[in-house]
């Protein structure tokens, strides 16, 4: 079964189409490291909750929007091989400048329990 890559950052609003375009880049270098599917999401119905939600889990503010993505590998060695990669690879040096603050990022690998065919 696949093998499920998860974040959710907070890109102020100004900074959507750099996000696009730094998405466009990096997203292809998970592809060409074995990825299936990457999936960049912004916010259109984020409510708010009463405990926790999603604009909390990563400090937005008023000005920034938040963001859901996932990488979809075909196992978690294929992952695991990728990301190594991914980490090493001499273009990770313009990550430096992302559009967004990457120290509120929220992150992890997931296994699915359920996985249905559309």
């Amino acid at each position: 079964m696949s093998y499920i890559d998860g974040f959710v950052i907070a890109v102020p609003n100004a900074n959507r189409e750099q996000f696009i375009g730094h998405a466009n880049t990096f997203d292809a270098i998970f592809v060409e490291f074995g990825a299936t599917r990457v999936v960049e999401c912004w916010n259109d119905d984020v409510p708010e909750g009463k405990l926790t939600d999603f604009r909390r889990a990563v400090q937005a503010k008023p000005d920034e929007s938040v963001v859901f993505s996932w990488v979809e590998w075909p196992d978690k060695a294929t992952r695991d091989a990728g990301m190594e990669k991914f980490m090493k690879d001499p273009r990770m040096e313009a990550a430096g400048d992302m559009p967004f603050d990457g120290k509120r990022m929220i992150f992890g690998g997931f296994a699915p329990v359920v996985s249905l065919p559309a």
